[in-house]
This record gives C-alpha cells, sequence and structure tokens, in this order.
C-alpha cells in the first residue's frame, strides 16, 4: 500500500529537520562542496557530519561523488535550494510581523499611565 502524500511530506521535513543538516544544505546552495571544506565551514565533529550526509544521501536530497581520495556532495535538485531560499522567507515575514506587533506593543505600553 503506498504511502499518503502527506505522511511522505512530513517525512521530508523530518529529513530536513536538523540543524547541520540545514547548514549543509545552505552550504551547498553555493555549489558541489567536499566533507573537508564542509568541515571547516560547519563547526561539528566529523563522524556526526557523516551521519547527517549519509541522512541526506539517503533520502535522495544529496548525491555524492568520489574525485580520487575527495567526496564531493551536492544538491539532487535546485528545487532543494529554492526550497530553502523560500523559508528564509517565510521566516524574514513572521520575524517582520513580529516586530511590527512588538512595536505596537512598545507604543501601547508608553500610552498607558504608569502607576506607583
Amino acid at each position: 500500500m503506498p504511502v499518503p502524500l502527506y505522511q511522505a511530506k512530513a517525512e521530508f521535513f523530518r529529513t530536513l529537520g536538523h540543524p547541520v543538516r540545514i547548514q549543509v544544505l545552505e552550504l551547498l546552495q553555493a555549489g558541489p562542496c567536499s566533507v573537508r571544506d564542509m568541515l571547516a565551514a560547519i563547526e561539528v565533529e566529523s563522524s556526526n557530519m557523516s551521519q547527517q550526509l549519509a541522512v541526506l544521501r539517503r533520502a535522495g536530497i544529496v548525491t555524492a561523488t568520489r574525485e580520487g581520495a575527495t567526496v564531493v556532495y551536492a544538491l539532487s535538485s535546485g528545487d532543494v535550494a529554492e526550497l530553502l531560499r523560500a523559508a528564509r522567507r517565510i521566516l524574514t515575514d513572521m520575524i517582520t510581523g513580529q516586530e511590527e506587533l512588538l512595536a505596537e506593543l512598545r507604543g501601547a505600553d508608553a500610552e498607558e499611565p504608569r502607576s506607583g
């Protein structure tokens, strides 16, 4: 029996739901990158990086190619980069909305007389 689409989407987002995996994907938006370069850019143990890359590779979100002794990772699709850009836009909108609400709240606080 096939997995319902909503369940497959939930599993996909769970796969993305780790800070190191997000950092890797953000880094790979600029293009293919070796594990050594990723470790230089992301402060994480080598074993943890390998584990997170394996999760992304099994899910088909990144690809790995061997160039001699070096393994180079890349995003499997430009859609992954677009998803990350969309998440950034959504978060920016959310934070902007919160800042506007905070400004309104501060304005209301300034208008209320202080008792004391």
